[in-house]
C-alpha cells in the first residue's frame, strides 16, 4: 500500500500544478482544447485525494460490524473515481468541444499553448513513470501486461489509466491547437476538445468496469486456484480437495474457504493436524490470502470402495 501511496501523491501533485498551467493557458489564448484540458487535471486531481481517502479507510482494521474488514472500501471510491472521470472530465469536455463546434472562436496566441502543453507533458510523464516504477516493485518478476490485467490495487491502475490518458489528450490538444492556428480554423481545437472528451469516457468506462467485478466479489485467476487445491491435496491423509472459493477483499487481502476430504480410517487428532499444515503451506506460499476456512469430513469405507475398485 506504501508503494501505491506514493504513487498517488505523485499524481497529485503533477496535476494539480498542471491544472494551473492550463487554465492560464485557456484564459490566455482562449483555445477549448486546453480548458477541456485544465478540466481534465482538475478532475484527476480530485480523483488522486478520493483514492488516498479510500486507501485511508480500507486500512481501518475489522470490527463486529465488518468482520472481513474494510479492505473493499478502496473498491468503492475507485469506482466514485472512475464515474467521475466519465461524467465530469469526459462529459464536460465533449460539451465544451460542441460549444466551440457551433460558435467557434479564434485562437489569440498559440504559443502559450505549445509551452504549457510541453510543461504539462513532462509532469504528466514522470508522475506516470511513477507509478509504473512503483508497480513494477509491487509485481516483481512477474510478466507487466499480465499483470496489469489481473491487478486488484486500483490505485495502480487508476494513476496509470489517467496519466495514460492525459498524454494522449495532451497530444490531440496539440494536434487541434497547431491545426486551429496553422489553417485559421477553430473547428480543429474544438474538435480535439471532443476528443478528448471521448478519451476520458472510454478509459473511465474500462475503470468502471473493473471496479464492479471486485465489488461484486471476484476470484483468485483460475491459475493460483489450481495451485492452492494442489496445496491441500499434496497432504497425504487427503483423500481430495474441491475447487477453491475465494474473494478479494481488498488488494492484498483474499477469502478462501476449501472442502476437504481425508481419507477413509483417518483419525480426528490427523485431520486436525493436516489442516493446520494445509493452513500453514497455504499462507506461505500465498501472503495475500488473510482467511482461510476449511471445512473438513472423512471419506466413509463404503465411499472410498468404488473409487478404489476402479483405481485397480
Amino acid at each position: 500500500m506504501a508503494n501505491s501511496k506514493l504513487a498517488v501523491f505523485g499524481a497529485i501533485g503533477a496535476n494539480a500544478v498542471i491544472a494551473v498551467m492550463k487554465f492560464v493557458g485557456a484564459a490566455a489564448t482562449g483555445s477549448s482544447a486546453m480548458l477541456s484540458e485544465g478540466i481534465h487535471s482538475l478532475v484527476d486531481t480530485g480523483d488522486g485525494l478520493l483514492l488516498l481517502v479510500g486507501m485511508h479507510m480500507a486500512e481501518r482494521p475489522a470490527d463486529e460490524r465488518h468482520p472481513f474488514g474494510y479492505g473493499k472500501e478502496l473498491y468503492f471510491w475507485s469506482l466514485i473515481v472512475a464515474v467521475l472521470i466519465f461524467g465530469v472530465g469526459g462529459g464536460v469536455s465533449a460539451y465544451e468541444g460542441i460549444l466551440r463546434l457551433l460558435a467557434p472562436k479564434p485562437l489569440e496566441d498559440a504559443g502559450w499553448s505549445y509551452a504549457i502543453l510541453a510543461g504539462a507533458a513532462l509532469f504528466e510523464g514522470t508522475s506516470l513513470a511513477i507509478a509504473v516504477h512503483q508497480f513494477k516493485r509491487s509485481i516483481g518478476a512477474a510478466p507487466f501486461w499480465a499483470s496489469l490485467r489481473t491487478s486488484k490495487d486500483p490505485t495502480l491502475y487508476t494513476v496509470m489509466a489517467e496519466d495514460s490518458a492525459a498524454l494522449a489528450g495532451l497530444l490531440a490538444a496539440a494536434v487541434g491547437i497547431y491545426a486551429s492556428h496553422r489553417l485559421g480554423m477553430p473547428a480543429f481545437d474544438a474538435g480535439a476538445s471532443v476528443v478528448i472528451g471521448l478519451l476520458l469516457c472510454g478509459v473511465s468506462t474500462l475503470l468502471i468496469v473493473q471496479a464492479r467485478k471486485l465489488l461484486v466479489g471476484e476470484a483468485v485467476d483460475a491459475e493460483m486456484a489450481e495451485a492452492i487445491r494442489a496445496v491441500a491435496q499434496s497432504e497425504p491423509s487427503v483423500h481430495r480437495a474441491g475447487w477453491p472459493l475465494t474473494m478479494h477483499l481488498g488488494p492484498d487481502d483474499v477469502l478462501l474457504a476449501l472442502d476437504a476430504e481425508f481419507k477413509a480410517g483417518v483419525p480426528a487428532e490427523e485431520v486436525s493436524r493436516a489442516v493446520n499444515r494445509i493452513e500453514a503451506a497455504l499462507r506461505e506460499r500465498f501472503p495475500e490470502i488473510g482467511r482461510i476456512y476449511i471445512e473438513s469430513r472423512r471419506v466413509s469405507a463404503a465411499e472410498a470402495a468404488p473409487e478404489a475398485a476402479l483405481a485397480e
